[in-house]
């Protein structure tokens, strides 16, 4: 991706009002737009100096604090020119637009979504795993998906990840010195250890991922769908979950007509719990309701994890075999049988092949507990002591494809020096699948899709 070097600026601050709000600059040489903002006045790099915004007739827009930070020392690597006034959103625009008329006779324009993040990866100031942590911790919905963006913003998934890089650069070394210099006869495989040093990437490899791949839950959550019939207690389950009385519940049949999403948090990952509208085939239900029912199966083809309730009062029913089997194949499903205070079973779960059954009470809030472990254990969650690292789906492809391009290495190494070259290839595959985690070897227009999704003025 080739580097713009022209300046660009935009609101750095949420859009809405706030305390204070931000409006950033940066490119090359914006000394000439300090001296077009604030003739006379020479800013100290580095520090802030208190001082009015005014427009171009002299007129003060605000007052406010004006930071100047120097080229390379700077978060885009370029000049930077920060502006601190109030953070009203008519205050903030009109600033920006002053700074865009001062600037334009340099080429100043309108930053791009994630541009200034963009142009620190570009100038060697964030390697790419760092700058998607950026905006991964802005979107941070849980306390241990901050923590884990926090991680991987200073430095640590790229420094594991550079390791493996190196670890396997170094093996690669050692067979391609053996293919350059046959007439040596020496038995690489085993002089230089080499399975032993490639068993020990696949080991490292494996502990990244699974580290990555449980900060990727913390990243993403799931879509937890609650489905059944009308009355079952849907409803009351998800205000059960969440803690509050986020749904009505009534005892009239058809009272969700639409769903009803709620975010909550189970040892820090976040789960989308979307109730739904109860699913009934009778004749007599209004457009409303029909209109309800064909858009809880749209989220049922969209869940992650499937919670189908059942009445334990009154037992299985054809209605809920015909819902059974209209689920989406590989999707789990937990097929929990509700009110357990009326019908007299014990809060309880069996975990099968077929399927997952657990008894309880939503209204009176027993075997809740059961029901939050059972969607940790489907998520693949454990709890360990280890540092986790906000990974994104790209990384874990990358992580796999790098895992299997290792695991041919070690089917070509059991084969002796018989086959050096394809050994030496898949270890290239593999430093290239992890070296476009933090952007060594990633393509452009990956680079554009990854940017476009940050906010702008960041």
């Amino acid at each position: 991706m080739k580097l713009d070097t022209s300046p660009i600026a935009a609101i750095a601050t949420a859009p809405g009002r706030g305390g204070i709000g931000v409006v950033r600059a940066s490119g090359k040489a914006l000394v000439a737009l300090i001296d077009a903002l604030f003739p006379g006045v020479k800013l100290a790099p580095r520090h802030a100096t208190y001082i009015p915004f005014k427009a171009a007739n002299g007129d003060v827009i605000d007052q406010g604090l004006a930071m100047y930070f120097p080229g390379p020392h700077s978060y885009t690597g370029e000049d930077v020119l920060e502006l601190h006034g109030h953070g009203g959103p008519v205050v903030l625009q009109m600033l920006l637009a002053r700074v865009l008329e001062a600037g334009g006779p340099l080429g100043l324009r309108l930053a791009e979504p994630g541009e200034f993040t963009r142009r620190a990866f570009l100038n060697d100031k964030l390697d790419l795993a760092q700058a998607e942590a950026v905006a991964d911790l802005i979107d941070a919905s849980t306390e241990a998906a901050a923590r884990s963006a926090s991680q991987s913003l200073s430095g640590a998934f790229s420094q594991v990840v550079h390791h493996l890089v190196d670890q396997t650069i170094n093996l690669r070394m050692l067979v391609e010195a053996t293919l350059d210099f046959p007439e040596e006869e020496i038995d690489f495989l085993e002089k230089s250890n080499a399975r032993g040093q490639l068993a020990g990437i696949i080991e490292a490899l494996e502990n990244v991922f699974r580290q990555a791949a449980q900060g990727a839950l913390l990243r993403e959550g799931l879509n937890v769908v609650l489905v059944g019939q009308p009355n079952v207690g849907k409803s009351s389950l998800l205000n059960a979950l969440a803690g509050a009385d986020v749904a009505i519940v009534t005892p009239i049949a058809g009272t969700t007509r639409d769903k009803v999403t709620e975010t909550i948090q189970i040892e820090g990952i976040p789960l989308n719990i979307i109730d739904t509208a109860g699913i009934r085939t009778d004749e007599g239900i209004d457009v409303v309701e029909r209109i309800g029912i064909e858009r809880t199966w749209g989220e049922v083809g969209k869940a992650d994890v499937i919670l189908h309730l059942l009445d334990a009062n009154l037992g299985p029913s054809a209605e809920d075999e015909k819902i059974v089997a209209a689920f989406p194949q590989g999707v789990p499903v937990v097929r929990i049988w509700n009110k357990i205070d009326l019908s007299g079973h014990k809060p309880s779960m069996d975990v099968s092949p077929d399927a997952t059954h657990l008894y309880l009470s939503a209204h009176e809030k027993l075997g809740i507990d059961l029901l939050r472990a059972e969607l940790l254990r489907i998520a693949g969650w454990q709890q360990t002591g280890e540092s986790l690292y906000l990974a994104r789906e790209r990384h874990l492809i990358a992580l796999r494809a790098a895992r299997e391009h290792l695991e041919l290495a070690r089917q070509h190494a059991m084969q002796d020096d018989q086959s050096l070259d394809l050994f030496a290839e898949e270890l290239r595959l593999a430093q290239d699948q992890l070296s476009s985690i933090t952007g060594q070897f990633t393509p452009d227009d990956l680079l554009g899709v990854i940017f476009s999704r940050f906010c702008i003025g960041k």
